[in-house]
């Protein structure tokens, strides 16, 4: 077997319209579609699954690592106009592509979204 990519990534969230607000605003993820129990965003190549889930089950979070193209004092000021806080970085680290340089915030639901900026 082969893996070619990841196609989609589901999320869980305790309010749909406020997690389709977050990403659709701050990360600028085009909203697919969108319902009372879930939502699809476009990211890239990929999808991402905002899937309603109680609160009680909303201690499963989930971190993943988005890449930007775009300047990483930009994405700081972009972040601050939202008022999101940087909860990690500039840190270093490596990833798929070789050594990036990773910031990290956190979503109303506690997951944590780390964004990568390749130098190459």
């Amino acid at each position: 077997m082969n893996i070619k990519r990841i196609d989609h990534l589901v999320l869980p969230v305790t309010n749909i319209a406020r997690a389709v607000r977050f990403y659709h605003e701050v990360f600028d993820m085009p909203i697919i579609s969108e319902d009372n129990e879930k939502a699809i965003m476009r990211c890239g190549h990929q999808l991402l699954e905002l899937q309603l889930v109680s609160s009680a089950k909303s201690s499963q979070n989930i971190t993943f690592c988005l890449v930007a193209s775009t300047p990483l004092e930009d994405v700081l000021n972009h972040l601050a106009s939202y008022y999101v806080p940087v909860l990690t970085g500039p840190i270093e680290k490596s990833g798929a592509a070789g050594k990036m340089t990773v910031i990290s915030v956190k979503d109303y639901d506690e997951n944590i979204i780390e964004i990568a900026f390749y130098k190459h």
